[in-house]
């Protein structure tokens, strides 16, 4: 039997169990109260218990002084709840509620998804954790100052690591080394969370998500946060490749609508060879959108992908499904400019034969 937990000032409210932390609770059910180190050390969670009770055990005494316990202060990575609770605590919501850290990272794995695609997951230090929003982006800080950015796919309630999808660029500095000579427990520094790409939990409209290649990976985690907040606005989620290899967590994507009852999952390969017998949609990605979509204007689009891709989705999406310019929100994965050192990508980005890349001022033959 759960306590319910009542947050102020935002009157958002969730269940907590009574072995579970008030902070594990709120994420695990997709609601974002601020903190760091998550062991009862750096006192970001701290907050105030307007009524009820909680228990701290041992950890968090030396943060909270006797004063701030007898005004009903709490560390919520550590208090638990021994009662219905309402709680004072801002939550995470903005940009400018994540400070941005650099942190070291240990591999804690390496899996090939596709034969040029990894999915690493990294693990942060027990005594830090690192707080973001859905779709962000971090650093992989490299020597002589060089970095490499790559998404988080997973959400932020799913903190215990971070997934981030490389793919293998010939000739990449970075994804030479993740294909390579990368092992597991290989040590890593990084800085995020970073980048403008995340959900808009506030916003009542449906959503329509597109995805090319490894662009899949933002979406991914705003799609765990949508589903973690119980969150039933319409989502149509498209996600494209060449091949099907380019889809290399199709299965995954495939369970989100027994999971999600208003949200819609479309795959689409734009030169599927004959021999894998493909019977879903083809061609490109945001066009296949756009024939289920044609009318936009009262929805919210995320497109993550090359930057021909976005590109193209921003200028059709606008132009002639009449998605309002604000509602659109992209990632768009460039190239790094290391004095031309290297060809790795700012995101991991498909640069094989992408049927998007072509030069910008031809853009209208997309639509021919």
């Amino acid at each position: 039997m759960g306590f319910q937990v009542s947050v102020q000032p935002s009157q958002h409210g969730f269940q907590a169990q009574p072995e579970e932390t008030i902070l594990d609770a709120a994420l695990r059910q997709g609601l974002c109260l601020p903190y760091g180190c998550r062991d009862g050390v750096c006192g970001s969670c701290r907050g105030k218990v307007l009524s009820g009770q909680v228990t701290h055990g041992k950890a968090g005494l030396d943060v909270l002084s006797e004063a701030d316990r007898d005004a009903g202060y709490a560390l919520f990575c550590c208090a638990m709840a021994r009662s219905d609770l309402d709680i004072e605590s801002r939550e995470v919501r903005s940009l400018e509620d994540i400070p941005i850290r650099t942190l070291p990272a240990r591999v804690h794995s390496l899996t090939r998804a596709a034969p040029d695609v990894m999915i690493i997951k990294l693990k942060l230090p027990a005594s830090d954790r690192l707080q973001f929003l859905a779709g962000q982006y971090v650093d992989i800080l490299l020597r002589e100052g060089k970095r490499r950015a790559f998404s988080i796919a997973n959400a932020p309630h799913e903190d215990a690591f971070l997934e981030l999808h490389v793919r293998h660029m010939p000739g990449g500095q970075f994804t030479g080394q993740v294909f390579s000579t990368m092992k597991e427990r290989d040590l890593l520094r990084l800085r995020g969370p970073q980048g403008s790409f995340f959900l808009r939990s506030d916003s009542p409209k449906p959503m329509l998500l597109v995805a090319g290649g490894t662009g899949f990976a933002p979406i991914k985690a705003i799609v765990h946060q949508a589903i973690a907040e119980g969150d039933e606005r319409p989502m149509a989620v498209y996600w494209g490749g060449r091949q099907l290899a380019d889809l290399y967590l199709l299965e995954l994507a495939q369970q989100w609508p027994a999971q999600h009852p208003n949200l819609r999952f479309v795959p689409v390969l734009s030169d599927a060879p004959a021999d894998e017998h493909w019977n879903g949609r083809h061609g490109l990605v945001h066009q296949a959108a756009m024939a289920d979509h044609p009318d936009l204007s009262g929805y919210q689009a995320y497109v993550c992908g090359s930057p021909a891709m976005v590109a193209a989705a921003r200028e059709d999406f606008l132009t002639r499904c009449h998605l309002p310019a604000e509602e659109f929100f992209a990632d768009s994965f460039d190239f790094a400019s290391d004095t031309l050192a290297a060809i790795d990508t700012l995101h991991p980005s498909d640069r094989k034969v992408d049927p998007y890349e072509i030069p910008p001022q031809n853009l209208s033959l997309l639509r021919e």
